[in-house]
């Protein structure tokens, strides 16, 4: 896989959010607003880069029967970090995610490209995909934000668009974000299955060429 390839993935084609459904619980619990999912997002993004540039560091020392142990030290080692960095310098935001952001030590997005990935390949590999992977999440959330504070809001990042003209108060509270969720999903689902017919058509073109 080229470096480009390792590092876009997280986008659409393997998004943890649309398509790998991963991280759902500060998913749907954070995305009231924009700023909310931006947040959240920067924060997972966070630890899950540098987690991941110590797991591939440190891989050849673990024992492989105590490697997950290991592996959620380091991860709640950068999450006391996040934390401390977010109470200190973004006070309010801090209190709106509240629980959440501890709670980053249990997001399966994080463990499972540790796992899966940064304990296989070196440093600057694991760097890419935990910044690629962080990148997708952190879109995802901002999105997923920003069509419910858009329908129940009238707002995007707190500036008006249409303000009250057009409210759905339903998507800022929990039924909201399933459906908000369904919808962007199924959006990604119908682009990964147009993309999957494109190539199959390609390489059909080519072989006819050829």
């Amino acid at each position: 896989m080229s470096e480009l390839r390792n590092f876009t993935k997280g986008f659409v084609k393997e998004n943890p959010t649309f398509v790998q459904a991963l991280g759902m619980c500060p998913t749907l619990a954070t995305t009231t607003s924009a700023v909310n999912g931006l947040g959240m997002g920067l924060a997972t993004l966070s630890v899950l880069t540098l987690s991941n540039i110590v797991v591939s560091l440190i891989r050849k020392f673990v024992p492989e029967k105590i490697r997950i142990p290991i592996y959620i030290v380091v991860i709640a080692s950068f999450v006391t970090i996040v934390d401390l960095v977010m109470h200190a310098f973004t006070y309010q935001l801090w209190r709106t995610l509240g629980l959440f952001i501890p709670l980053i030590v249990v997001n399966c997005i994080i463990l499972g490209r540790a796992e899966a990935f940064a304990s296989k390949n070196g440093v600057f590999a694991s760097f890419l995909d935990g910044l690629g992977m962080g990148l997708g999440f952190t879109a995802s959330l901002v999105l997923l934000g920003s069509v419910r504070e858009l329908l129940g809001s009238g707002t995007i990042f707190g500036l008006p668009v249409w303000g009250k003209a057009f409210n759905v108060f339903a998507m800022i509270l929990p039924p909201g974000a399933y459906i908000a969720l369904g919808m962007l999903a199924g959006l990604f689902s119908f682009i990964g299955i147009k993309r999957r017919e494109r190539q199959k058509a390609k390489s059909a073109s080519e072989k006819v060429k050829a």
